[in-house]
């Protein structure tokens, strides 16, 4: 299960409140002398009467923004929301704003915002696909594994790390999948996330005598953790997930700190697991 971001709908929420009062939120600034009968005079800089001078460059207000303007400019409109950092893309005057693990798209002036997909038309890219893989890695040798309830079979070579809460039905529905994968090492992150009771399982489960055999009783087959009591390491889980801007469960983690949100289907997640150990 994924938890949606709210920086969106909290945009949307702003753009409609506004527009109620009848002022859009979003007004092109147009430097125009045609038409506006109220403008001020323009400067007009004249070349006239200097045959030597260079022709005239016109400066346009976007070609002064920088990502900090347009930081200050989106927090002005938007007051509230997290931006995690503001970026040029390769396009003349469009910026990337990260909020969460959300990508927006916005001009210098941040009138318009875009939510989508960013495509390079000449090398059918998906930009916007390759910047949120590009986040969404993580350094698998740096997770605190030891803070992980621990499966092996076979000879355990496969390795993957999963973030997951006691009562996510695809957290249920991937272990069902797992059991028909070999050679493969995984790392539970018990992520209580959904209810109250999650947290008690969580706990129940990871201060159990056998932590494996307990957690995969109750996945696997429904067998309730027995009460148990102990110091967890679910804060600290729960505030690792939380920089790794981890948005749902199950989260999974491979060896190459590729990351996929979701339970896979048996066929894709092997052939995943084939591409990872390929790579490697």
């Amino acid at each position: 299960m994924r938890l949606r971001s709210m920086a969106w709908l909290a945009i949307v929420a702003a753009v409609g409140m506004s527009s109620m009062g009848g002022a859009a939120v979003a007004q092109s600034r147009v430097l125009s002398t045609q038409g506006n009968d109220r403008a001020a005079p323009a400067n007009v800089l004249s070349t006239e009467g200097n045959e030597g001078a260079a022709p005239a460059r016109v400066i346009s207000t976007k070609d002064l923004a920088t990502p900090e303007t347009v930081r200050k400019s989106f927090q002005e409109r938007f007051p509230g929301i997290d931006i995690v950092v503001v970026k040029r893309t390769r396009f003349p005057g469009l910026f990337e704003v990260q909020i969460g693990m959300d990508l927006l798209y916005t001009d210098g002036n941040v009138d318009y915002l875009m939510q989508g997909s960013l495509i390079d038309a000449k090398s059918r890219t998906d930009l916007t696909a390759e910047r949120l893989e590009e986040l969404s890695r993580v350094s698998f040798s740096s997770l605190p594994l030891d803070l992980a309830i621990k499966q092996v079979k076979g000879d355990g070579s496969r390795q993957i790390a999963v973030f997951e809460d006691p009562n996510c039905g695809y957290c249920k529905r991937l272990h069902q999948t797992l059991k028909d994968v070999d050679n493969i090492t995984v790392y539970t992150f018990l992520f209580p996330i959904l209810s109250p009771d999650s947290t008690v399982k969580a706990r129940n489960i990871w201060c159990a005598k056998d932590q494996a055999a307990t957690w995969r009783n109750w996945m696997l087959e429904g067998k309730a953790p027995p009460e148990a009591d102990c110091e967890t390491p679910v804060e600290t889980v729960l505030a690792l997930g939380k920089k790794l801007m981890v948005q749902g469960t199950p989260a999974i983690i491979f060896a190459d700190g590729s990351r996929v949100n979701g339970a896979l289907p048996l066929d894709a997640l092997k052939q995943k697991l084939d591409s990872v150990r390929t790579a490697n």
